[in-house]
Formats: structure tokens, C-alpha cells, sequence
């Protein structure tokens, strides 16, 4: 087997007939590499992320490797120091902990369209416009490789022995040598096998360093093999440094197969910069990662061998991380420009345009691919709320927290806001206050809430030991009181979950032990409630018909009468109270004492007396003397 070096002479004798014969293919390789000049400097190529992606579809090693701490890991150094002798006013420096440039790779990037990454997308590469690490050109002259024993560089300038440019590669014996890239790196680490110099263009240096110091930390979210990513800058006068300084890693746990086409997972990212919150510096992801099969209709060239849109969908747990404003909503592996609105990241094989910064909106793959989101949505949210057997009923409101979908300036997106919504009202997903341990779920349209007024009552009961019938079991489905509260009404709204029919409290009351089972100061507010709503909402319910109102019975028990019946004055039967406390047991003493004449009968004494010392008395007063029509009673003496 030849050496690097043995090898490079052979690409130079035999492709460029530098010391050998003509090669016969020299005037298409000529054209080539002419196409190559014109594609690259007319497409807006931002470099940055064709570094990351070339990087990504590199080949690194597995298993044991990653044990003993030798993760895929990408690192950018910038200095002032000109080791490449060239005169450049600053150099990048591009470390990685690929496996190295095989002969096939040397092979491939001394030539133009001829990918070894070419045709297998299916296989994981995200890489495709056909410029690849050659867009370096952009910002650097003369790049340099120092690879598995391969130490080579590349010129823009055309070869003075075979007059082409960018594709034919010189050994360097110096300038640099590695003694050279190790001081850079650090004197006490060992090398990652792949190190990329790049002097850069005089006019380049300004942009490179605004690129590096706005890398986004969630650069790494959808990266499969780079775990770690780092930017510095190296000065021997630190106080020259200008780009701010990033170190991002990224971990995935908690991997659950959840069918044959989808998988979710918990990833984690951190970024540890220079001015940043210690709260800001960490963020993890719920992610939902789902095949979808191709459509016919959607196929196009670039794809063809495709058969399965991949989406992947991140919902970050609280805050996102960012460097600067932007939070990019839609991702091609790498992120886009695209702010979304939306509460989760999309991801997938996007057809991009040449800059990178969008994807294509009117493009057929793309709209296909969109056109699953709202599906992916779904089944992540229904995984997440329902597939969490051992989460407590008290946690699931927190898994909505990706709700509200908001409108976007892109009307694309708007149509899988508005897909998203039309799905979710067909889905059981809401989940109902439970009576016993095992969750129930239910269409928004199918559930209801209930006042918070009547929320405080129940609860107040509960703990004084009074046992409910299922709630939803009076015609409505009631939303869990973990769920029904303020905090979550945009949520709720958004949905379409609406409030239970008046009639449903009528029915509550009528099948406990609301009202006997109680204290006096929870039997108040039960009264309180119906008084404040029983012109709007309860007059014309069966409220009137139920036993509601204490009073004392002929044989000195406590008993209930309706509003409707005390309120009827032919009833027979009327309802009285003392207008003094302290006289309430003799009068209801002396009122059986005399039996009960004119068919009078009083609230109890207990009830009376906590009337009287109730914050909201006479809002309570007034409605059992105008609608239930208790009378008072004075007593002369």
C-alpha cells in the first residue's frame, strides 16, 4: 500500500499529468473546475454551516471509542499567528474526531462532483449542493488538510504545471507542521485525527469572526453524530480576542420506541459562554421523531431514492437557549433563518435554498413534508399526554404547555397551525377530574368546566369528608381541577373546552351529601354560589326544585325544602328567621311549643347564627328574603 505521500504524487502524475503523460480527461476536468469557479462565488454559501454539515457526514468511530471519552466533537480556533506563512491577518483552525481522510476521500475532494457522500442520503448524509468542503474557498486561498498521515493543501490560483485551480493537491513539509497546530490546539492534548487551516482572505476575517460568534447553541439539536462544539479564538494577547467563545454539548436519554415508524426522547443541550446566565446556559428537549412514507405526488429528482420523510419535532422544556434574537423554527439538520412561532422546532429533509437561511415554501417535496407535521404533532402530544402512565393527574397540564399554536407571517406554516387545531378537536386528549386512580380522556367538545366558585366548594367538602359521585357522570364530562384554572385559559380557549350547562350543578348537588354532609361555613358558601348566579344562570334549572334550604322539622331535626316550594305561598309550608341570634331557640322552641302555627317553620339555630357572622351576610340575606322568601321574624318583648 502506498504512502500519503506516495499517493498524492501518483493523484498529481496520473489526474493531472503533473511529470507523467496527458491525461486524456484533462479538458473535462478543465471545464469542471471551471463550473466549480462560477457556482461557488455566485451562490451565497455561508460557509459556517458547510463546515458543521461536511463535518456530520463525516464517519466516526463507535462503541468502545465513545467509552473512553473520544465523542464526535467539531472545535473552531481563530488566531492572529501566521503559521501557514502565506501573510494571511488571521487563521481558522478547524479540529475534528472523524475517523480521517481515507485514500477514497483524498481521491474525491482532488476532483469536482465527485462526492464519496454522492447518491446516499438514505444512508444519513446531509450534505448537497455540490460544493462541499470546496466552499472554504470563499474565505481562504489555500486550505490546508492534515489527516491520517495526509499533509496537503489546495490553491484558487491555478497549478503553474497544469494551469487548474482548487483541486490539485501540494504535500507541506512546513508552515505549518503540526509542532505548529499542537502549540494552537494546546501543547498537553492530543490532536483529533482531522485538523482543517484555513489563513483567511485579508476582506473575510470580519465575517468569519461575526459567524463563529453567532453559532447557535441548538446548532447540535438535530446533528446525529457530533455530541460537542466548541469556538474560541487564540491570541498570545488575550485582550485581542473579539469572538465570544462557545463550548456546546449535547446528550440523549430516555430513548422509548413507541411504534414501528416513531421514537421519542429527551435530549439535552448545553452552552457554556462568556456573560451568560448560570439559568441559560442548559435546556432539554422532548422529542418526537416519525416516518412518514413519500407521497407520489410529492416526489421530485432530488429525492428520488427517498422513500420515508423523516420529521422530528423538538418542544423545549422552558427556555430556549440563544445567542442573539433569533430562534430558528425550522431546521434541514442545520438550522434555517426561519422564526415560526410555533411552540416546537421542525425538522427534516428540506429542499433549501442556496443560501441556506430558508427552505423552499412552494416547493413539492417541502409542501409534502409540511403536510405530515400536523400528524407528527399529534402523536407527539398524544404520546406525551397519554402514553405517561405513571405521571400524576396533577402534572398533565404542564405536558400542554406547547399550546397555543400562534399565527406566522408565513401563510404556509398558518395552514399547519390551522390543521393542527381542526386535529386536536378530534382527539381524546383532555383529561376529566378522576374518581378513582386510572385516567380518563376525552375531545374538547366533550368535557366541560366548571365555575371556580363551585371548584372551592367541592374542594372545602372533600376535605371535610363528603363522598362524590363520578362528576362527569350528570351528562358532562368535567375537566380535571388540576387542569381548570386561570393560568391555563389560552390554552383551554385554544382548544375549544367550554363550561358545563347550568343544569349540571343542579345535578351535582341533588346526588351527594353536599349540602347535610357539610359545615355550616361550606353550606353558606354552597348558598352564596347559588344566590350570586340564580338570576343568570339557575332560576330556570331544576336548582329550584332541589331540597336546598335548612329548617327545623315538626319532630326537631334539621330537614331541606326547595327554593320553589318555600317561595310558593300556597306551599303550606313557611320558611322564618330571627332577626335577633339570641332569641333563635327559644323561638324555634315555642314555635313547636305551639304547633307550629300558620305552618311556620326556622332555619336552624347553628345556621342562623353562622349567617350572622358570614363575610358575604347580606348578599345571602337578601336572596333567601326576595327569592326564597324567608321571612324574618321580630320579636317584641
Amino acid at each position: 500500500m502506498a504512502s500519503p505521500r506516495e499517493h498524492i504524487e501518483h493523484i498529481r502524475k496520473t489526474t493531472f499529468s503533473i511529470g507523467g503523460e496527458k491525461n486524456p480527461l484533462a479538458p473535462m476536468l478543465d471545464q469542471a473546475v471551471k463550473y466549480l469557479s462560477a457556482e461557488l462565488y455566485t451562490k451565497d454559501v455561508h460557509f459556517l454551516m458547510e463546515l458543521i454539515q461536511n463535518a456530520e457526514d463525516n464517519d466516526y468511530l463507535e462503541g468502545v471509542d465513545y467509552l473512553e471519552g473520544v465523542d464526535p466533537s467539531l472545535e473552531f480556533v481563530i488566531t492572529s499567528r501566521d503559521i501557514t506563512a502565506t501573510g494571511a491577518p488571521a487563521t481558522l483552525l478547524i479540529f475534528n474526531s472523524e475517523k480521517g481522510f481515507s485514500a477514497k476521500n483524498i481521491e474525491s475532494i482532488c476532483s469536482v462532483g465527485n462526492s464519496t457522500k454522492k447518491g446516499n442520503r438514505k444512508r444519513g448524509y446531509i450534505g448537497e449542493k455540490g460544493i462541499g468542503f470546496k466552499s472554504v474557498f470563499l474565505i481562504t486561498p489555500q486550505p490546508f488538510i492534515f489527516s491520517n498521515g495526509y499533509q496537503i493543501r489546495f490553491n484558487e490560483k491555478p497549478c503553474p504545471h497544469c494551469n487548474l485551480g482548487y483541486v490539485v493537491p501540494e504535500w507541506v513539509e512546513e508552515n505549518p507542521s503540526l509542532s505548529d497546530i499542537k502549540q494552537i490546539y494546546g501543547s498537553n492534548s492530543t490532536l483529533p485525527t482531522t485538523t482543517i487551516v484555513l489563513p483567511l482572505k485579508p476582506n473575510k476575517v470580519k465575517p468569519v469572526k461575526q459567524q463563529l460568534s453567532s453559532i447557535h447553541p441548538e446548532v447540535l439539536l438535530f446533528l446525529s453524530k457530533i455530541k460537542s462544539l466548541s469556538v474560541r479564538e487564540q491570541n498570545e494577547d488575550p485582550r485581542l480576542n473579539t469572538v465570544s467563545a462557545i463550548a456546546i454539548t449535547k446528550r440523549t436519554n430516555f430513548r422509548a420506541r413507541e411504534s414501528m415508524d416513531a421514537e421519542s426522547y429527551t435530549l439535552h443541550l448545553s452552552a457554556e459562554e462568556n456573560n451568560t446566565d448560570e439559568q441559560d446556559r442548559e435546556c432539554s428537549y422532548s422529542v418526537w421523531k416519525q416516518k412518514f412514507p413519500v407521497k407520489k405526488k410529492n416526489k421530485i429528482e432530488k429525492r428520488m431514492g427517498v422513500k420515508d420523510w423523516v420529521i422530528t419535532l423538538a418542544f423545549p422544556n422552558g427556555k430556549r437557549l440563544r445567542r442573539g434574537r433569533s430562534l430558528p423554527g425550522i431546521y434541514a439538520f442545520l438550522p434555517t433563518e426561519m422564526v415560526t412561532n410555533l411552540p416546537f422546532i421542525i425538522q427534516a429533509d428540506f429542499i433549501l435554498a442556496s443560501s441556506r437561511e430558508t427552505i423552499l415554501l412552494d416547493d413539492n417535496w417541502n409542501q409534502g413534508i409540511l403536510d405530515c407535521v400536523p400528524l407528527a404533532f399529534i402523536n407527539a402530544l398524544v404520546s406525551l399526554v397519554k402514553m405517561r402512565e405513571d405521571a400524576p393527574v396533577s402534572s398533565l397540564p404542564r405536558l400542554f404547555q406547547f399550546l397555543p399554536i400562534k399565527s406566522s407571517h408565513y401563510p404556509t406554516l398558518n395552514a399547519v397551525s390551522e390543521s393542527i387545531k381542526v386535529k386536536l378537536a378530534e382527539e381524546e386528549i383532555v383529561p376529566s377530574e378522576p374518581f378513582t386512580d386510572q385516567k380518563f380522556f376525552h375531545k374538547p367538545s366533550e368535557i366541560g368546566r366548571i365555575m371556580p366558585a363551585f371548584w372551592s366548594v367541592l374542594n372545602k367538602a372533600r376535605k371535610e369528608g363528603v363522598r362524590f359521585d363520578n362528576p362527569s357522570s350528570h351528562g358532562w364530562h368535567v375537566l380535571s381541577s388540576h387542569f381548570d384554572k386561570p393560568e391555563y385559559d389560552h390554552i383551554l380557549d385554544f382548544l375549544g373546552v367550554g363550561h358545563v350547562n347550568n343544569e349540571w350543578y343542579a345535578r351535582c348537588i341533588r346526588s351527594s351529601n353536599l349540602l347535610m354532609g357539610v359545615s355550616e361555613d361550606v353550606y353558606l358558601q354552597i348558598l352564596l354560589f347559588v344566590a350570586n348566579n340564580w338570576r343568570t344562570k339557575f332560576c330556570t334549572t331544576t336548582m329550584g326544585d332541589i331540597p336546598l334550604i335548612k329548617y327545623v322539622d315538626r319532630d326537631g331535626s334539621v330537614s331541606l325544602c326547595s327554593i320553589n316550594e318555600s317561595a310558593q305561598k300556597n306551599s303550606g309550608r313557611l320558611l322564618c328567621r330571627s332577626h335577633e341570634t339570641h332569641y333563635t331557640s327559644w323561638l324555634i322552641d315555642w314555635n313547636k311549643e305551639f304547633g307550629f302555627v300558620g305552618n311556620r317553620f326556622f332555619l336552624p339555630k347553628s345556621t342562623q347564627e353562622a349567617i350572622y357572622s358570614f363575610s358575604k351576610k347580606e348578599a345571602i340575606l337578601q336572596w333567601l328574603r326576595v327569592e326564597v322568601k324567608v321571612s324574618e321574624i321580630k320579636l317584641h318583648v
